[in-house]
C-alpha cells in the first residue's frame, strides 16, 4: 500500500489513538478473477455502501474477531476487463483486501485486491499539505546546518491539526492545569462546546488559543453539555499539554 502515512513525534504520539479511528479514503485496484459486466460491478459497490460486518484476514496485526465497520462511499472510476479500480470511504479499521473479496463473492466471479493507495487519512489529504521521506530528508540536513527551526516547519505540523474532525470542548485558562494533572472536567470550567459530542465518545480539550489540553472521554451531549452548571462533562484518557503551562488556578481534583 501506497500515499497518506501521518507519523508523530514525541509527545504528539499520544494523538494517534485519535487518528486511527478517523476516516480513511483510498483508491483501490480490483482484479476481478472472472467476466462481469461493467453494470454489475456498479451495483454491488452501491450494495456495498452500508454497515459491513467484517473479521480481519489471517495477515492481521489485530485478533480476527468479527466487527462492524461503515463504508461511507465506494466510487466507480473505471473498468477494462477484469481491472476495476474505485474509490472508498470508510470507517477507520476497515480492510479493503477483505472487502474486495466480499465483493468478488456478490459479483459471483470472485475477486482480490490486486492494489491499494491512502488518500485520506483523518483530515490528511494526498493533496493537501503532506510531504515526501525525500522532502522530509532534504529539511532535515538544512535544519543540521542552519539550526533554523523555521526550516523544521516545512516538514512538521502542529499535532493540533491532526484533531480538526475530532469534536471540541474549549475551556477557561482556570481550568486547564488542573484538567493537565489528570482532573475531572466538570462543567464550570467549560466555555464553549461543538456539536455532535455523544456520551463515551473522544472529544478534544482545547484553550480558547487553540491549544490542545487533552483527549477525553465525554460524559455526556453537546446539549447536555450546554444546559449544564454543574457535574463531570469528560474524563481525560490522554493529556497532551505539559503540566505547570498554565498557572495554577485549582484546589481539588475537579475543575
Amino acid at each position: 500500500m501506497t500515499g497518506v502515512l501521518p507519523i508523530a513525534l514525541e509527545e504528539a504520539t499520544k494523538i494517534i489513538q485519535a487518528l486511527l479511528v478517523s476516516g480513511k479514503e483510498y483508491i483501490c485496484f480490483m482484479k476481478l478473477h472472472g467476466e462481469a459486466a461493467e453494470r454489475q460491478v456498479k451495483e454491488v459497490l452501491e450494495e456495498f455502501q452500508d454497515t459491513l460486518y467484517q473479521r480481519p484476514p489471517l495477515r492481521a496485526s489485530v485478533k480476527r474477531r468479527l466487527r462492524t465497520r461503515k463504508i461511507y462511499y465506494l466510487d466507480f472510476l473505471e473498468m477494462e476487463g477484469r481491472n476495476v479500480l474505485f474509490r472508498a470511504g470508510c470507517e477507520g479499521g476497515t480492510y479493503v483486501r477483505k472487502l474486495c473479496f466480499d465483493m468478488g463473492e456478490a459479483l459471483g466471479c470472485g475477486a482480490h485486491m490486486q492494489e491499494l493507495r491512502r488518500t485520506r487519512a483523518g483530515p490528511f489529504f494526498e493533496n493537501g499539505d503532506i510531504v515526501t521521506l525525500h522532502d522530509v530528508a532534504y529539511w532535515f540536513m538544512e535544519w543540521q546546518e542552519r539550526k533554523d527551526e523555521r526550516t523544521l516547519k516545512k516538514i512538521i505540523q502542529p499535532m493540533e491539526k491532526a484533531l480538526t474532525l475530532v469534536p471540541k470542548i474549549y475551556i477557561r485558562d482556570s481550568a486547564v492545569d488542573a484538567v493537565c494533572h489528570g482532573a475531572s472536567l466538570t462543567a464550570p470550567g467549560v466555555l464553549s462546546v461543538e456539536t455532535g459530542i455523544k456520551p463515551n465518545v473522544v472529544v478534544a480539550v482545547f484553550t480558547l488559543k487553540g491549544e490542545a489540553v487533552a483527549l477525553a472521554k465525554a460524559s455526556a451531549s453537546t446539549e447536555e453539555i450546554l444546559n449544564m452548571t454543574h457535574g463531570v462533562v469528560a474524563e481525560p484518557k490522554r493529556v497532551l499539554m505539559p503540566r505547570g503551562t498554565y498557572p495554577k488556578c485549582w484546589r481539588s481534583g475537579k475543575v
